[in-house]
């Protein structure tokens, strides 16, 4: 994941440039959702109103683009579990998180074909977001285990697989709700181990 550009951790990032990358991941988002990889860099910098120059000094080329979206995304909803775990019961927040993990699919489905068009693969990509996801479900489930809620004899991993199942039957609203009822079938089976 060479092309994506992050600010130094000595740096401070100022306000109007996070704004501005904020609404560049935004816009791209959009952007490779409706238009895959023929999404054009100029057209994102345009839509997002900000001059093609920030689009560069953020995302120096289209590859860094796409993986800042997709690791966005992850890292958006790995920080989602900490958040959860804060507010709800620990089944409660794992069954929340679970239903916020269909519609990241439903993101991951609409860019699958700009994340195939990354002229380095995705497999570096994919092992730190799977990172990120597993160690935020594995926050939820040890709540859920350490409060009596839920019984698990496999690994968090196996979990992950099952919802990964469950949310890639998703794909329209209809199917997204099933995707999201399903989830209910898991926790009852995690409750009945």
């Amino acid at each position: 994941m060479a092309g994506i550009q992050e600010p130094s951790p000595s740096r401070k990032v100022r306000a109007d440039a996070e704004r501005n990358r904020g609404l560049l991941l935004a816009t791209a988002k959009a952007a490779f959702a409706d238009k895959g990889s023929g999404a054009s860099m100029d057209e994102i910098a345009r839509t997002a109103g900000v001059g093609a120059g920030t689009l560069y000094r953020h995302f120096p080329n289209r590859d860094a683009l796409i993986e800042a979206v997709y690791l966005n995304e992850t890292q958006q909803l790995a920080q989602a579990a900490t958040e959860l775990a804060a507010s709800f019961s620990p089944v409660e927040a794992l069954r929340a998180w679970m239903r916020l993990f269909v519609d990241y699919i439903a993101t991951k489905r609409v860019m699958a074909e700009a994340l195939a068009s990354l002229t380095g693969g995705t497999s570096a990509l994919y092992a730190k977001t799977t990172a990120l996801i597993t160690a935020a479900l594995t926050l939820l489930i040890d709540r859920a285990v350490a409060s009596g809620e839920i019984h698990l004899e496999l690994e968090p991993l196996d979990l992950l697989r099952a919802l990964s199942g469950v949310a890639n039957v998703a794909g329209s609203a209809a199917a997204d709700q099933g995707a999201k009822r399903l989830i209910d079938v898991l926790i009852a089976g995690l409750r009945k181990f």
